[in-house]
């Protein structure tokens, strides 16, 4: 009978463990834990509890984390029973997050975005809520280390200003990761026009005039949308913006902070989007469409480009229009850029490390045993398990590579695939454990959506502002000033583009963000982009 490859991993652990306790003179050295005398030595402790939101994908199904057959397996090969507490979702749980907070009696991890700790992580251990793990993973957590060791990019992405270490985190170890989102087009409208896939803003112009003028739709009305944006959200325009080397909101230039909305070109791209508007190819309803009225300009045929997702976007209405039109295709298009041969510097990828991350509490009694039972995720046996399930159960192994069950990727009982996964492995949502790229080839099935994470992970996104942590006072500061800041901003921005407001008035408007206190929000992000670069 085949013997389970992560018991063999526990087994060698536990043999290695032994061999070297046999070995030493008498035991642990005077006021040294036992459990400390071997980095790599199996968890000891029994029980933890574990604080983390329950996601959709697993709550239309289960109760609890504890059912996930991952978490079931680890719990066979470790020993430690997992307490799992979920508060509900939304904003009650970051109420109940921040009522726990006021506790002397915390569960012993917290899965979290810290950020949203008032003053941040560096405060919550400063506070006494959670512990710096920098010794702890030195000592006792090999496979992260070694990670850490080899990507300090992501080393970096999980440390406060002053150095410590504070979660476990997802890691996205992939640029195909790491997008989610893009512009998309209807491949079907510009193949029955003759058109080749727009890559300068020119050519978007150009096929956009097309989509508007030609009848792409075939209906014999003039009822195409060429592009929809969407409303107030000055941000879901990056896609095009991008063109001008800046974005919609704080960037970085040569270790410089800046900020985008009041830049000159700020004004050529809101003149550019203000004669798309007038000449009918952007959605004139873009202001007021919301996800509904989307839906049913995408399914009536009328949408031709749109900032869209992968899954929700290309897949979902991939799926939806198969019957109904069995000619559409929405692919994912490249970002625009102003010149041939331009390089793509702005898109929506994100960093390797999402913000969310296991953290230690000071009522953690067995910290070390903690770090040894986290550390399980990062290692290649922990890998396969959070990303695929338990072998056998929702996955074989192939020439060497995890390959899903077909009733995992088809429900027999008709769940969706999202669903079906979640009741082996945490990949379809955020967890202490490296996201493995095997996992989205079977994950997302269809080839353009595939192709989507390809072509949307191009842009090199080297102005993008690294995942700063202000101080207390900078964030209280901050919010006060952008909040006035981002409303103007994006009443603005409907204005100038639709023409209610006249762009010989953007200089006004600059000034106007000015007397809001934009310079003291740059220097707070300056102070944060230069302490990041410190660490």
């Amino acid at each position: 009978m085949k013997v389970n490859r992560l018991k063999v991993f526990w087994i060698v652990l536990l043999a290695a463990t032994m061999s070297m306790t046999a070995a030493g003179c008498g035991g642990p050295a005077k006021g040294q834990p036992e459990a400390a005398l071997d980095p790599e030595s199996p968890p000891v402790l029994s029980e933890l509890t574990y604080w983390v939101q329950i996601v959709s994908q697993v709550s239309a199904t289960m109760k609890s984390y504890n059912e996930i057959e991952a978490y079931k397996e680890l719990e066979s090969l470790t020993g430690v029973k997992v307490d799992f507490q979920h508060p509900p979702q939304g904003q009650q749980a970051t109420e109940q997050f921040n009522l726990m907070m006021t506790s002397d009696k915390l569960p012993d991890v917290i899965e979290y975005s810290w950020a949203g700790y008032p003053g941040g992580p560096e405060k919550a251990i400063k506070d006494g809520k959670i512990i710096k793990l920098n010794d702890l993973i030195d000592q006792h957590a090999p496979n992260f280390k070694k990670v850490l060791e080899e990507h300090p990019e992501w080393k970096k992405e999980i440390m406060t200003d002053d150095g410590s270490i504070y979660v476990f985190p997802l890691l996205r170890t992939d640029d195909r990761l790491k997008v989610f989102l893009g512009p998309t087009i209807r491949q079907d409208w510009l193949d029955k026009l003759g058109l080749s896939m727009p890559t300068t803003i020119d050519e978007w112009y150009n096929v956009l005039k097309a989509f508007k003028e030609q009848d792409p739709n075939g209906n014999g009305k003039a009822d195409e949308i060429p592009l929809y944006l969407t409303k107030g959200d000055v941000d879901t325009t990056t896609a095009f913006l991008g063109a001008w080397g800046i974005n919609a909101g704080f960037y970085q230039e040569e270790g410089q902070v800046k900020y985008g909305p009041t830049d000159p070109r700020f004004k050529e791209f809101l003149t550019l989007m203000n004669q798309w508007y007038k000449e009918g190819l952007l959605d004139q309803d873009f202001a007021t469409t919301d996800e509904k009225m989307l839906e049913a300009k995408i399914t009536g045929g009328q949408i031709g480009s749109a900032i869209l997702y992968t899954g929700s976007g290309i897949g979902k209405y991939g799926t939806l229009m198969k019957d109904k039109d069995p000619n559409f295709r929405l692919v994912a298009a490249p970002y625009p850029v102003m010149n041939k041969g331009d390089k793509q510097i702005w898109g929506y990828k994100d960093y390797a490390f999402n913000g969310i991350g296991a953290a230690i509490t000071t009522s953690n009694k067995n910290p070390i045993e903690t770090v040894k039972w986290l550390d399980y995720g990062y290692s290649e046996e922990g890998t396969l398990l959070f990303n695929f399930g338990k072998e056998g159960v929702s996955y074989t192994m192939e020439d060497g590579k995890p390959k899903f069950k077909p009733e995992v990727l088809n429900d027999p009982s008709g769940l969706p695939v999202i669903q079906s996964m979640s009741k082996h492995n945490r990949a379809t949502f955020s967890g202490p454990f490296m996201l493995d790229i095997r996992f989205d080839e079977q994950y997302t099935t269809e080839p353009d959506q595939l192709e989507s994470k390809i072509i949307w992970a191009e842009p090199t996104m080297e102005k993008k502002m690294p995942r700063t942590t202000p101080t207390q006072a900078e964030s209280s500061r901050y919010a006060s000033i952008m909040t006035d800041i981002n409303t103007y901003k994006d009443e603005m921005y409907l204005k100038f583009v639709m023409g209610a407001e006249p762009l010989d008035q953007f200089d006004k408007y600059v000034k106007t963000i000015e007397s809001m206190g934009l310079a003291e929000a740059l220097e707070i992000q300056q102070n944060a982009l230069e302490r990041y670069g410190k660490r």
